[in-house]
């Protein structure tokens, strides 16, 4: 892997898991001795975050990464009704049934992967990008994938406002197992309702984080 790639992922992982705090100076100097490479990899790093939106410039004072405001929030969830009902829709007219199905099987007993270690999580945020990937799949539509990838990114940092609350968590695993459910039934309308219900849900929750963590800091 070549040095920028490296580095590349090392600063977009730091950023999603917000180890990397919104309005962190990314100085090439100190993140080229943090991840053991030159200035050149560090910068060509930035330049993809940068063209991402995890990363901007800010005057003088380099690369900072980019705030997650209420209204930004608020933005990325209207795009992703917008794709993500879209796609739940056409998944179900042209998915395999019997995809989705296994699916909905192991979704269902995700919140026993759910406990307060973060390897369990993991799992169970590795079995949510299998229904992301299936879904994807089944709508074989690469404009439409490319979207739902790229705001993605974004969604994976927000989600990290609530991700220490395990009743939310819970509750969104059964949200993604009727998602599930309701595509391998075939049924485009059911697959719409049970995607915007959990989107709903989800976006109450990460804006009632994000209140507390802007409060507590």
């Amino acid at each position: 892997m070549r040095a920028s790639d490296r580095a590349y992922n090392a600063l977009r992982e730091d950023i999603l898991e917000w180890r990397l705090r919104p309005g962190t100076v990314l100085a090439e100097v100190e993140q080229s001795a943090r991840l053991g490479v030159s200035r050149t990899p560090v910068r060509e790093a930035l330049g993809r975050l940068t063209a991402e939106g995890l990363t901007t410039a800010a005057g003088g004072r380099g690369v900072v990464v980019t705030d997650i405001s209420l209204e930004s929030i608020d933005e990325l969830f209207e795009l992703r009704e917008t794709l993500e009902v879209r796609a739940a829709a056409l998944a179900a007219e042209r998915g395999e049934p019997g995809v989705f199905s296994e699916l909905h099987a192991q979704l269902i007993l995700a919140p026993g992967l759910l406990s307060d270690n973060d390897p369990a999580r993991h799992d169970y945020y590795a079995l949510v990008g299998k229904l992301d990937e299936a879904i994807d799949t089944a709508v074989a539509n690469t404009y439409l994938a490319q979207a739902m990838r790229s705001l993605r990114v974004h969604l994976a940092r927000v989600r990290r406002l609530a991700a220490d609350d395990s009743a939310r968590l819970s509750a969104a695993a059964a949200e993604h197992a009727a998602i599930a459910e309701a595509i391998a039934a075939g049924n485009p309308r059911l697959a719409e309702a049970a995607t915007t219900v959990h989107l709903h849900r989800s976006l109450t929750h990460v804006k009632t984080a994000h209140l507390a963590t802007r409060t507590s800091h």
